[in-house]
């Protein structure tokens, strides 16, 4: 490995999350290379102060490099194939992080060629979406080597708002497919409730409010609440990526011997939104699976509705009235 430029940071893929956060660590004046396998989705980032490279390779000489990209193919190829960051055999990046969904196979593969070649790998996969990114309140599951863990936490906490160390190897992936398989069961519930109330009489937006102000609110909730209020369903995760998430969670479920009732239901549901065409849409598209059963036909409420992600003294961020 040469010598690696301590102040530079690597980011391997500039989709939607990746463009968000990588604003950020621009935003608090680092170094940032990044690469994306089309470049035009990475040419925006140069505006910001980044500089936008030809070859994943080009990252190589980073101490740290990001990696975000969708499937476990995804990571294989950015990492491993001839065309990918470890191709140079001469310059390879101290840290990779990869804040991907990734089965733990796959993750477990590219961790084994990665220090055979002298580089740790730390599995970090993201909670949140991009709205939640721009807010910088990310969080991750943090999994491989302490030391590596512990240099890599001062560039997660200027991505987000806390770092879990969750253990060596590929533990964090099990801990956010766990993440996402209660993130499907809690959209079906919430879905479930809201359209009873609204079929006997109370508005999508003063039941949300009643929720999001009870014991049974949080941060999700609350920032889904628009959406299912106003039915704007522009992709922050779609039922797609959602469903692929749910294949992985049950295999390891199938794995560990762990019954999942609730959560195999739901997987069928989400396979359902897939089915019916929701599937580039934002998986909160449950809402409209739900309501067509129940025969009723849901219309947007057009309301201001808060999803909780405003800075502290926002005029949005104050209490919602529904008096």
């Amino acid at each position: 490995m040469t010598d690696c430029p301590e102040d530079q940071v690597g980011w391997l893929g500039t989709g939607r999350m990746g463009s968000m956060l990588v604003r950020r660590l621009l935003a608090a004046g680092l170094d940032v290379a990044v690469y994306n396998r089309t470049r035009a989705k990475a040419e925006p980032l140069a505006a910001a102060g980044a500089t936008v490279v030809d070859q994943a390779t080009d990252l190589a000489k980073a101490r740290v490099v990001f990696v975000m990209v969708g499937t476990s193919q995804n990571l294989l190829d950015a990492l491993l194939s001839p065309a990918g960051l470890m191709a140079d055999r001469n310059c390879t990046p101290a840290i990779v992080i990869d804040l991907s969904t990734v089965s733990v196979e796959a993750s477990r593969q590219v961790r084994e060629q990665l220090a055979a070649r002298g580089t740790q790998f730390l599995a970090a996969p993201v909670m949140g979406n991009p709205r939640v990114a721009a807010a910088g309140k990310l969080t991750f599951a943090v999994s491989g080597d302490p030391d590596a863990a512990a240099e890599a936490r001062p560039y997660l906490d200027v991505l987000g708002a806390g770092a879990s160390y969750v253990g060596s190897g590929e533990i964090a992936r099990i801990v956010k497919l766990c993440h996402n398989l209660f993130l499907g069961t809690v959209i079906q519930s919430l879905a479930e409730v809201t359209v009873l109330a609204q079929k006997a009489g109370v508005t999508r937006q003063a039941f949300l409010a009643c929720i999001n102000d009870s014991v049974m609110g949080s941060t999700f909730t609350r920032y889904k609440s628009p959406a299912l209020v106003n039915l704007d369903f522009h992709a922050t995760f779609t039922s797609e990526l959602l469903r692929k998430d749910f294949d992985l969670g049950l295999a390891a479920a199938r794995e560990h011997e762990v019954p999942m009732p609730v959560a195999s239901l739901v997987h069928q549901i989400v396979q359902s939104l897939v089915g019916f065409g929701y599937g580039e849409q934002d998986f909160a598209t449950v809402i409209e699976l739900e309501a067509r059963s129940a025969g009723l036909e849901l219309i947007s409420e057009r309301a201001e509705v808060s999803d909780g992600l405003e800075p502290s003294g926002h005029p949005a961020s104050e209490k919602e009235s529904t008096w």
